[in-house]
């Protein structure tokens, strides 16, 4: 049978493997199936592809178009991932740890397309928090800005997760609209070649956006600078030898790694036998240790039980263990394929045997186990092995080893205090679980351990049903954690954008500020509406463009009349010497939303046009009371726009309530959805 050839897409063009290729082999049978690399690749070359073809044309695009190109990679990937899955078996992966890697890689693509249209601008410029006013009228403000970084991102990803791991990088980089290198694991990289041809074949990529090295990167890391960025999984080893990197020092180039990690999980006081959360846990640790034959960053490796549980946990543990058929990852019965790789099972064992010098394995022979449907002795096949650790206080190996396969260690706690610090003995890691009922727990767990985990999953019999699991990081929330774990966060939605995006502060008028961002700013010079702007398309529509409304004179019968009709008989409308004995208020005091309904009548064009919903208001406050007999006037400006659909946009608008000595009395922004031109 010859061998896959999988190659590299460099500069616009697909290399085949050369000079220094490595071998490949199957995980399931130890044949070599594949070779990959080429010393001779021009990665001078390829960078400069990537900034002059694929950054300018990525950054040609507004945050929406980038996410909708996000959103249709995602489901042309959905069209094409039985070819994945079919190719993904030669790694080890059964169908299970397949839909984790595939289609959890599809899902942030989704995700990052739904939160770049929703969260980011339909522009090119996001503004980043609030104005900063720097002078006493307003005309000399300050706002942080972030635009794209002007270079590429080098994305090198490991063995476990082909194509989740590479996704998860790709969605936040380009929808920050910076072009990609990806180079994965040789070991499992022929997955990620052809995830790379399916996005390439689609057509839905500009030019230069993405490429592909199969194999090492040569002296790639050397030739960057200050607008580059590494993104790096893997090794705590390996990552400090590319921190290190005397070149990516002296330019500041960007590096975010996401390394070992020994990541825990602790079996709450209250989670004793026979209740959901002891049921629970052992579900979860048992997941955590044979999903991808344990080859999870995020694994549960070392296992926190009250000093009193130790014994049931080793016997639940072990009995779901014991149940767990491995073998061929293409058999519908197994539970759990191999390692990646011969090599990877070698190391695996070493460190177990690190492990086994400090805690008693009670659980798994790694010289006497059943495979089905494949040969032991040929693939990389290998048992669960669970250890127990009798004195964690004194141990090391166990808190500082990860073996990185279907290992893990059991040890007991006297309290929550020492289970937080068992938890903390690990360095710094990914996840921490904790699996209790009692939100005294949590909190303990959370307070205590927050600052030595990048996440703190919590899981009872109220969420159990809909949680996603210790071991699953989700593209909406932040992935990465302190110290051993690589110091870094990927993903987080927007803050995973801004990874690749630079954060500058602007300073200068109001106009000059509104114009960066094509965003009105209070104090930027009004545009005149030719004509009522709710008569006026989305298309039609400025920013800037302003009426003004009023007055209408507040009474005392308005006031009651809305208390009685309402039922808001509150006693700073109703009771004048109630209210006068206030110290917010003067006496007796118009009602917030009475002011926003008469707002609505000044400025609402009754008829039939191109508003068709008001959606909601943003930002509302009050800030000077009104009394009767004030006049109200109102200021309607189109703030901002935003495509939403084929159909319609959202126009933001900016309200402004004033009485008639032009103090402003309330202030919110109104959000309709507006029709497009015919």
């Amino acid at each position: 049978m010859s061998l896959l050839e999988v190659s590299s897409f460099a500069a616009g063009q697909w290399i085949a493997p050369g000079a220094g290729a490595r071998e490949i082999e199957n995980a399931v049978t130890g044949a070599t199936m594949a070779r990959a690399g080429n010393d001779a690749l021009d990665v001078a070359a390829m960078l400069e592809f990537a900034r002059t073809k694929g950054g300018p044309a990525l950054r040609a695009m507004s945050f929406h178009q980038r996410a909708k190109m996000l959103k249709a990679l995602g489901k042309h990937l959905s069209q094409h991932k039985q070819a994945l899955y079919d190719l993904s078996f030669n790694t080890g992966a059964t169908a299970k740890d397949h839909f984790i890697d595939v289609d959890g890689g599809i899902g942030t693509l989704m995700v990052f397309a739904s939160k770049g249209r929703r969260e980011l601008p339909d522009g090119h410029v996001y503004m980043d928090g609030n104005v900063e006013q720097l002078s006493r009228s307003g005309q000399f403000i300050g706002h942080h800005i972030c635009t794209p970084l002007l270079g590429v991102a080098v994305h090198i990803n490991a063995f476990n997760f082909p194509v989740w791991g590479m996704l998860e990088k790709l969605a936040p980089t380009l929808l920050a609209g910076v072009p990609a290198i990806v180079k994965p694991a040789t070991a499992t990289c022929y997955v990620t070649e052809l995830a790379v041809k399916l996005m390439l074949d689609s057509g839905l990529l500009p030019e230069g956006a993405l490429q592909f090295v199969a194999g090492g990167l040569g002296d790639m890391l050397d030739r960057l600078t200050c607008q580059d960025a590494v993104s790096f999984t893997g090794s705590a080893d390996t990552a400090l030898k590319l921190r290190s990197n005397p070149h990516l020092l002296q330019q500041s180039v960007r590096f975010v790694a996401e390394q070992d990690s020994l990541n825990a999980s602790i079996l709450g006081p209250d989670a004793v036998p026979g209740t959901p959360e002891f049921d629970l846990f052992i579900k979860e640790v048992h997941r955590e240790m044979t999903v991808k034959a344990g080859q999870k960053c995020t694994a549960i490796r070392r296992i926190m039980a009250p000093e009193a549980q130790v014994a049931a946990v080793i016997e639940a543990l072990g009995a779901r263990l014991g149940d767990t058929t491995i073998g061929d990852p293409r058999a519908e019965a197994t539970r759990m394929g191999a390692l990646v790789s011969n090599s990877q099972k070698r190391d695996v064992l070493a460190k177990a045997a690190l492990i086994g010098n400090e805690a008693e394995r009670v659980f798994g022979d790694p010289e006497n186990f059943e495979v089905t449907g494949a040969e032991a002795d040929k693939g990389a096949f290998l048992t669960p092995m669970l250890f127990h650790c009798a004195d964690p206080d004194k141990a090391q190996r166990v808190h500082d080893t990860e073996a990185f396969g279907p290992v893990s260690t059991v040890m007991g706690y006297r309290d929550m205090a020492h289970a937080v610090e068992l938890a903390n003995r690990g360095g710094g890691s990914l996840a921490l679980s904790v699996i209790t009922h009692d939100p005294a727990v949590a909190r303990e767990v959370a307070v205590g351990a927050g600052a030595f985990h990048g996440r703190i999953y919590i899981n009872d019999r109220v969420s159990m049903k809909e949680s996603t699991g210790h071991g699953s990081p989700l593209p909406h929330l932040v992935h990465g954690g302190p110290g051993r774990a690589g110091g870094g966060e990927e993903m987080g939605g927007v803050r995973g954008v801004m990874h690749y995006m630079q954060r500058t502060s602007v300073q200068g008028s109001p106009a000059m500020v509104s114009a960066i961002g094509n965003r009105w700013i209070p104090g930027t010079p009004e545009v005149e509406a030719p004509a009522h702007p709710f008569t006026r398309s989305f298309d039609e529509l400025a920013i800037g463009e302003t009426i003004h409304a009023g007055p209408r004179v507040i009474t005392l019968e308005d006031i009651e009349h809305f208390a009685e009709f309402t039922g808001d008989t509150f006693y700073a409308h109703m009771n004048e010497e109630a209210a006068a004995r206030n110290p917010f208020f003067p006496g007796r005091v118009a009602h917030g939303y009475l002011l926003l309904s008469f707002a609505a009548g000044l400025f609402v064009e009754p008829n039939e046009g191109p508003v068709l919903a008001n959606t909601g208001l943003d930002g509302l406050r009050f800030m000077k009371p009104v009394v009767a007999g004030d006049a109200l006037h109102v200021r309607l400006t189109v703030k901002q726009k935003t495509r939403r659909t084929e159909d319609y946009g959202e126009v933001r608008w900016h309200v402004t309530l004033t009485n008639q000595d032009g103090e402003a009395v309330a202030e919110y922004e109104l959000l309709t959805m507006n029709a497009y031109s015919a």
